[in-house]
């Protein structure tokens, strides 16, 4: 099945006259710094005398040459000639059509079930010096994300603190009210995802009462998904989106024992303004308001690394 995926067994790899090995040699050389037989040889577990013969063919048709190494006079590099760069150009330009042509055809849920599956393969048979790290991106929301959202707010916080459901009462009339209200020149919701699954989210809404002042609601990461900076690259995109519609103040409500996310959102520069005792989600708690003055641009672009 994979090799007739990936037409791995036709006379040219993406109809190119180049073979599948012969397309992976020429993408190690066109992406390694100062690429020597050794190192593409060891990056592709290939036998030393078979890329011997690929890169003689390559140097025949005027693919590469070869040069003295600059580290190290007793080596030589290998360098893609002019020729050796189109053929990589084009074998790159192929292989994305071809991935975008499986890919574009399958719903968004199945490319995230599409990546865990071969993340699982990769994770089973790979060495782990050969393992890659996660992909972490961040997107909008899509249809059925405000469901998993109130989900995982109301388990979570539940297991971790103890909240009743009154607290998922709660997520799920914020999520309601920003579908219902939503304004795409002013608000987002962010959904972080690791490998294409779900681990954190963040949203940014207009302030009811206060002209010019933005809210940041519900920031959460999965606890699998702690400690990578993922809380702290959710927060950076929403201060980086209020500056960008000229808010000039975001504030936002949390509780006292959330220490991990006062640390994010000290770091990004936000100020605890007032707190307060309330009883709330089952709980005697203090809530407490902080607040990031924008207009402070000095020390906006300092706590954000700018």
């Amino acid at each position: 099945m994979y090799t007739r995926l990936l037409g791995t067994l036709d006379e040219g790899m993406l109809r190119t006259e180049h073979s599948l090995a012969e397309a992976r040699v020429i993408y190690e050389l066109a992406t390694r710094e100062q690429p020597n037989a050794s190192a593409v040889a060891g990056a592709l577990g290939m036998d030393h005398g078979y890329l011997s013969r690929i890169l003689q063919k390559f140097e025949t048709a005027g693919l590469i040459k070869r040069k003295v190494s600059k580290s190290d006079s007793r080596s030589t590099d290998l360098v893609l000639t002019r020729r050796g760069r189109a053929a990589f150009t084009t074998l790159d330009s192929l292989s994305d059509q071809h991935a975008g042509a499986i890919l574009g055809s399958l719903a968004p849920g199945d490319r995230g079930q599409l990546i865990r599956s071969i993340r699982t393969v990769e994770q089973i048979l790979a060495k782990p010096d050969e393992l890659r790290p996660p992909a972490t991106v961040l997107r909008p929301h899509r249809p059925g994300d405000m469901g998993w959202i109130v989900h995982r707010e109301g388990l979570l916080y539940a297991e971790e603190y103890g909240w009743d459901e009154t607290f998922e009462a709660l997520v799920a009339r914020i999520v309601s009210d920003f579908i219902s209200n939503f304004d795409s020149r002013r608000e987002r919701c962010w959904m972080a995802e690791v490998d294409g699954q779900p681990a954190g989210h963040i949203f940014l809404v207009k302030h009811p009462d206060e002209p010019g002042t933005a809210k940041l609601r519900l920031l959460f990461v999965e606890p699998s998904a702690r400690g990578k900076g993922l809380g702290n690259a959710l927060v950076t995109e929403c201060v980086r989106f209020a500056r960008s519609c000229g808010y000039k103040k975001i504030t936002l409500w949390t509780q006292s024992i959330l220490v991990a996310a006062h640390r994010i959102y000290e770091q990004a520069g936000f100020r605890m303004v007032k707190q307060e005792a309330h009883r709330s989600f089952g709980h005697d708690l203090i809530g407490q308001t902080w607040e990031l003055d924008l207009m402070d641009s000095g020390r906006t672009h300092e706590a954000l690394g700018e």
